[in-house]
């Protein structure tokens, strides 16, 4: 289709790159965790079978409670079968992720029950196959399935792996992946980078309900029937649009008012994470910060509001969290406090510390509550003493964040009728 929109004046321009790179930069995100991933193959699953640590450093913000399981759905070419395993007990839950970073569908323990079966995909372009049962229909040709299986400490591991086992896609699926060359990264050159992403929305067609950004920032030249060409642009058109894109760089750094409310210096999940609509902002902050985050229904990330900019926390001071007696997270499942460090370009991950403990919750062994029935968590870079030391999260001596993580919510967490007490200094 010929680009008949007319480029606009350098100011307007440089507004219509900010929202073009906060509306495109999860799809193009997706596609480079795609392109990292994809060492065995489209429609194979990857088994991590450790624990992520300190090295693991392919995905913002990673769980320690979790072994995942992830695949690169590639539906271009017709449906596939996924067979998911009987899990007994044990969490589980396999995501199905659009490239703009949507859950469409979940299976596991809260949603098909743990019992396993078989599932039919379907890409957008295809027919649902005669006799087929239960069906999922994805919006985009290609698809992250993220698995995720609960490990109750290490004596555990070996169980929960044998579960990973069980989890397949049919034998006949291909698996070489169609798409070729490396992926252009988020902090690519502007032209680069919208090259790119005007790529991928021709390849990932967006919802209909996008139309209405899609046409404000079609003066750019993207789009899902555009090509770009970057030669429509004068030299300070081309100054303006890349100012734009860095503002929204910049910007994607340092917010935080898009994921949620602040209350007691917590930051609750927008009601819309993971399932993001046209709520295009909160989609460009998770993308950065958060990528893969479950919808509320799922599981509910808080993360705490420190003391330093950008709402971290200081690697040379020590805090606590106390929970009252009979005052614990309202959950059907299990929770979990993370720690991470910061990295400049506002991804985080675990930090090295001495006990390599990266997270602490209900499944922690030797977790010692007071003789009140209350509990308090040890957070910072010194040893809390003795008697305090299995209830310490260990912190680096450098900025950090902490995400609280609780799966399978009751409603009063929900909807805010319980709310998480403040983290505190004690030093």
């Amino acid at each position: 289709m010929k680009n008949d929109h007319p480029v606009v004046d350098p100011t307007e321009l440089r507004e219509l790159a900010r929202q073009a790179y906060l509306y495109t930069v999860p799809l193009v995100i997706m596609e480079t965790t795609r392109k990292w991933r994809l060492r065995n193959g489209a429609n194979v699953f990857n088994h991590a079978r450790k624990l992520l640590n300190h090295r693991s450093r392919w995905i913002t913000t990673p769980n320690n409670d979790t072994l995942y399981s992830d695949a690169w759905l590639d539906l271009s070419r017709g449906p596939l079968t996924i067979t998911v395993p009987d899990t007994g007990e044990r969490y589980f839950s396999l995501a199905f992720m659009d490239m703009y970073t949507n859950n469409f569908a979940i299976l596991g323990t809260r949603t098909t029950g743990n019992g396993g079966g078989e599932y039919t995909i379907v890409g957008p372009r295809h027919a649902i196959p005669e006799g087929a049962g239960n069906v999922v229909r994805a919006p985009t040709p290609r698809v992250w399935a993220l698995g995720r299986v609960l490990v109750d400490g290490p004596e555990d591991l070996a169980d929960a792996c044998a579960v990973q086992d069980g989890l397949f896609i049919n034998k006949d699926a291909p698996t070489e992946d169609v798409t070729e060359g490396e992926p252009v990264l988020r902090d690519a050159p502007w032209d680069q980078y919208l090259k790119a992403a005007n790529e991928l929305l021709r390849r990932e067609p967006p919802p209909a309900t996008d139309l209405g950004i899609l046409r404000k920032i079609a003066p750019l030249g993207i789009g899902p029937h555009q090509h770009f060409d970057v030669s429509r642009f004068d030299a300070e058109q081309a100054r303006a649009v890349e100012e734009g894109i860095e503002a929204a760089r910049d910007f994607l750094v340092t917010v935080q008012g898009a994921r949620g409310a602040v209350v007691e210096g917590w930051t609750y999940p927008n009601g819309r994470t993971g399932d993001f609509g046209q709520d295009y902002l909160l989609r460009a902050v998770i993308a950065v910060g958060g990528l893969g985050a479950l919808p509320v229904e799922e599981a509910m990330y808080m993360r705490a509001d420190g003391d330093q900019e950008r709402g971290l926390f200081d690697g040379k001071r020590n805090y606590r969290l106390h929970f009252p007696a009979g005052e614990m997270p309202p959950l059907d499942s299990f929770w979990s406090l993370s720690l991470y460090e910061a990295m400049d370009d506002g991804q985080f991950f675990f930090a090295d510390t001495p006990l390599r403990r990266y997270a602490i919750g209900d499944r922690s062994p030797g977790l010692t509550w007071n003789e009140d029935g209350s509990l308090d968590i040890w957070i910072g870079a010194d040893n809390p003493g003795e008697g305090r030391e299995n209830n310490w999260l260990p912190a680096p001596e450098k900025p950090f964040a902490m995400i609280f993580r609780g799966y399978m919510a009751k409603s009063a967490l929900r909807n805010g009728r319980y709310r998480l007490p403040r983290v505190v200094r004690v030093d």
